[in-house]
């Protein structure tokens, strides 16, 4: 984990230091002046001063969806941010294979799917399946990675027992579906499950990923990695390989 170092900095709307801001939110309340002015109240309340519903829009009859715009007098220090720097090389699929090959004597096998109730699988199929993301080609075009999607909605028990019968070299879990916390109890469970079912030398390494997960939070959901959004397969598989076909250095 790294940070970045430099001075303090402000938001910028229409000229450099404004503190404008840009903020959208839903209320339960029907769309009204009154939705528009207790959107402004909460915005005030936010911190920003002076603030205006620049749009509003029914979210049928009970619900109202705003953005706002206004000012903010907070300042930014990017020397106090801490983040996840990719620690290892990114490969060519070319030279993902030559790894792999060299190290495992081997084709390696990943197993994904989502987990849970999610029924969202484009982020998985978008690491696995061949078609890829952001111009890659996914996992599958891999000539010496074993691909094997299980989809969506596929419940912990069974995904541990398909690693098990696949002798899987990693898992890949996506989660997308959030409401209260969901992918973190879900991404506890499995990992929980994976270190009952394994001796900790022979566990499959955990990936998981989705849009909301933080990415310094591996440790403490028992996985090896954590992907956000805008995470390419290329990014997965260097770091599989990177992983298991160097003997899972850390």
């Amino acid at each position: 984990m790294t940070t970045e170092s430099t001075s303090p900095i402000r938001p910028y709307g229409d000229t450099t230091g404004d503190g404008m801001v840009q903020l959208s939110f839903t209320l339960p309340m029907p769309h009204s002046k009154v939705a528009d002015g207790s959107a402004v109240q909460l915005a005030n309340k936010m911190g920003m001063d002076p603030a205006l519903v620049v749009h509003s829009k029914p979210m049928g009859p009970d619900f109202t969806f705003f953005v706002v715009y206004g000012r903010v007098n907070h300042l930014v220090d990017p020397s106090q941010v801490t983040v996840v720097e990719r620690d290892y090389p990114l490969l060519t699929p070319k030279e993902v294979n030559a790894a792999v090959k060299r190290s495992l004597r081997r084709r390696l096998t990943v197993v994904g799917a989502c987990i849970g109730t999610d029924a969202h699988t484009v982020g998985i199929d978008a690491i696995l399946n061949i078609k890829g993301f952001a111009g890659e080609k996914g996992l599958e075009y891999y000539r010496e990675l074993k691909v094997v999607n299980l989809g969506a909605q596929v419940s912990v028990p069974e995904l541990v027992e398909r690693a098990r019968s696949e002798k899987a070299d990693a898992v890949l879990v996506s989660q997308v579906v959030t409401q209260r916390d969901a992918h973190l109890l879900n991404t506890r469970e499995m990992s929980a499950a994976f270190r009952e079912s394994y001796p900790s030398d022979k566990r499959p390494l955990l990936i998981v990923g989705g849009p909301r997960f933080d990415e310094k939070m591996a440790g403490e959901l028992g996985v090896d990695r954590v992907f956000g959004r805008g995470t390419t397969p290329g990014e997965v598989a260097s770091f599989i390989a990177h992983r298991l076909a160097a003997g899972r250095a850390a």
